[in-house]
């Protein structure tokens, strides 16, 4: 399939698509007319990016990982990526905690401002 097919089959604008490439997420087969030419496979791929990225994870890890769930692996057959996915979340959850200092003392400015 050609890269409008994979951005109609995956709701992905061709765009990100060629971004997903550039930064090794994505490695379509090249004709020789140098159009780029997707598998099945990629939809699954496209999907788990999105997952992931929706998670919080940079590309830089996925693309680490991305073999691990490509082919609808369970996370748990790749613990390289189940060390990265923990350290990730511990990550997001000292920042909610950043957050959430903020928001307080935020609160009790302007409750002084009342």
């Amino acid at each position: 399939m050609r890269i409008g097919d994979l951005a109609a089959a995956t709701g992905v604008s061709r765009r990100l698509l060629r971004y997903y490439e550039e930064q090794g997420l994505l490695r379509p087969r090249r004709l020789p007319n140098g159009y780029r030419e997707y598998s099945a496979l990629d939809v699954t791929a496209v999907r788990h990016i999105r997952r992931l990225l929706a998670a919080g994870l940079p590309t830089a890890v996925i693309v680490r990982f991305l073999h691990c769930v490509r082919d609808d692996m369970p996370v748990a057959s790749c613990p390289e990526m189940v060390t990265d996915l923990r350290r990730e979340r511990e990550r997001i959850a000292g920042e909610i905690t950043r957050l959430e200092t903020s928001r307080h003392l935020l609160d009790a400015l302007l409750d002084d401002a009342d």
